[in-house]
């Protein structure tokens, strides 16, 4: 065993779904990553249109230009009528749609776009387009800004600071979506190399353009008595965003991304446990990063019932942490971090644990950060290798799935669910088994009772036999044996639950995807949809070459 290894979680804690429904964002987070690279790469900003009307019809064309390469958010507002305002991914109709347009777009290519981004999936984009945009006015707050500023005064602080945010989104697509560039197109460009890159682009200019709206209409209907958003207010808005059911299944699709997140978040936090002493000036910063959080706990709403057993530990535990960390942490004794750490195992609920694995993260962006480069997919294409033979199949499926062999999924509560694709918006939906048509259009998202099948299918198979044999007999068991292959050295690459479950909640699937992206103020509306907030607090683009704390 290493020294770093004793510092290292159990994957077989980590990728439980109670675990993962607990995931906050970290430095390692992937909109923390792009600020980084754009900031210490220089990048520039600038707004080369701006077109609205009184009302907030028009469009903009917001452009980064960095080292090599430049990319543009094309904006378009609409005039939308209050009752087709609607966060569902099958509504047809939004306040404002976006592209991120590769280059810098000349009037064709806005006419163009003009004609297809507003229609959304009916609409059609192109290999020049990484990404596909919607969104919708938060009214209320939205409206109280803009009345406000064109009146002279700022909005009402704690109005803003209780929603987070003046828009929010409700889809943002990309990878080849409707037309737009694949991800392998644009894989070897490093600004995007990381995770969701382009979608994180879009979505920070997009915080950038709501907020010159507001200021736009607000001087329209006040003219010169308006006035424009205080910068602390500007800083404090995000961008919200709803989700659904069609995020979750990428976790289980992605089994080698998934296995590269965690594994680069667990490795992170093991180096922090691994060092020997805490420096002051890393104390401070951790002492800052807690301040904020409990700040953010205490602004943090939900009317979910989960949710708020979950926030009520968050917030115990932050003050739990606050007079531990002020009191009884040995800061001066050998391996400081760690004692910090296993003091919160053993005191702290959950919430509260992986909170602390953010903010212990916080202060040592020198020691972590390069993890960042770790958390994509460049690896090949993983062809079976038939030539593996049962008995070494058997052992690695009882090695890294025991989790699964143990469940009777005969049983009613254990086979409740089952995924399917809504033929409406061909998005991924969770079906109830025993109640409701269509399981025989099943998605084969059911990871742990393909295991189960695998290894009984195996039971009855001579040890030294290719496991081609059993293949070309049963070729159902096709995909099970490439996972368990491609398992092999990636012990983060399951979710170790049973994914078909009358107990499963999908928001916890959810939380961890938004969670690697840097979501905040996770916000589940049901077990199956939730509502988020992203960059809340970070930089603007005028702001970024002056930030210090990314």
């Amino acid at each position: 065993m290493t020294d770093l290894q004793r510092f290292r979680r159990d994957p077989a804690e980590v990728m439980r779904l109670t675990r993962m429904g607990a995931a906050h964002p970290t430095r390692l987070s992937f909109l923390r990553v792009l600020l980084r690279r754009l900031r210490d790469q220089g990048w520039c900003f600038d707004r080369p249109v701006f077109e609205f009307d009184a009302a907030g019809v028009g469009r903009a064309v917001y452009r980064a230009v960095g080292p090599e390469r430049s990319y543009s958010l094309v904006a378009f507002g609409h005039d939308l009528p209050e009752d087709q305002r609607s966060d569902r991914v099958i509504a047809t109709a939004w306040d404002a749609t976006f592209a991120l347009f590769d280059g810098t777009p000349d009037e064709a290519d806005l006419e163009r776009l003009a004609a297809n981004v507003p229609l959304q999936e009916a609409g059609r984009i192109s290999p020049r387009e990484l990404s596909l945009s919607r969104a919708n006015r938060s009214v209320r707050l939205f409206e109280h800004v803009v009345q406000r500023l064109s009146e002279g005064r700022q909005p009402d602080a704690d109005k803003l600071a209780e929603t987070g945010y003046l828009m929010r989104t409700t889809a943002v697509y990309g990878s080849g979506k409707f037309g737009a560039a694949s991800r392998d197109g644009i894989a070897d460009r490093m600004e995007l190399k990381a995770p969701f890159q382009a979608e994180m682009l879009s979505v920070w200019l997009t915080r950038t353009f709501i907020v010159d709206l507001v200021e736009h209409m607000a001087r329209a209907r006040g003219g010169d008595r308006a006035t424009r958003l205080d910068p602390a207010m500007r800083r404090m808005l995000g961008v919200g965003n709803s989700t659904g059911l069609g995020m979750a299944p990428f976790l289980v699709r992605h089994p080698v991304l998934l296995n590269n997140w965690m594994a680069a978040r667990e490795e992170a936090l093991a180096r922090v446990r691994a060092k020997e002493q805490a420096e002051d000036a890393e104390v401070a910063d951790f002492m800052d990063a807690l301040a904020t959080a409990q700040l953010n706990a205490r602004l943090w709403q939900s009317a979910h019932p989960v949710q708020q057993k979950k926030l009520a530990d968050l917030r115990s535990g932050l003050d739990q942490i606050a007079a531990h960390v002020s009191g009884a942490w040995d800061r001066k004794g050998g391996h400081p971090w760690d004692m910090l750490w296993r003091w919160g195992e053993t005191r702290l609920a959950a919430e509260a644990q992986e909170a602390l694995l953010g903010l212990m993260l916080e202060p040592h962006g020198a020691l972590v950060d390069d993890l960042q480069d770790t958390m994509s997919d460049d690896s090949p294409v993983l062809a079976i290798d038939g030539a593996m033979t049962a008995g070494t199949l058997r052992a690695l499926l009882r090695r890294d799935y025991a989790w699964a062999l143990g469940t009777d999924y005969g049983a009613r509560d254990n086979c409740a669910r089952f995924w399917y694709v809504s033929e409406d918006k061909l998005e991924p939906r969770l079906g109830e088994r025993h109640e409701e048509p269509g399981a025989d259009k099943e998605l084969p998202l059911d990871i742990g009772r393909q295991a189960a099948a695998l290894d009984s299918a195996l039971g009855n198979r001579p040890a030294d036999e290719p496991i081609a044999w059993l293949l070309l007999n049963a070729p159902e068991h096709r995909l099970m044996v490439r996972r368990v292959q491609l398992a092999q050295g990636r012990p983060f690459a399951e979710i170790r639950d049973n994914l078909l479950s009358a107990d499963l909640l999908p928001i916890d699937m959810l939380r961890c995807k938004l969670a690697f992206f840097g979501a905040t103020r996770f916000d589940p509306r049901s077990d199956r949809w939730v509502r988020i907030s992203l960059f809340q607090n970070a930089p603007h683009p005028d702001e970024l070459q002056g930030e210090a704390g990314l």
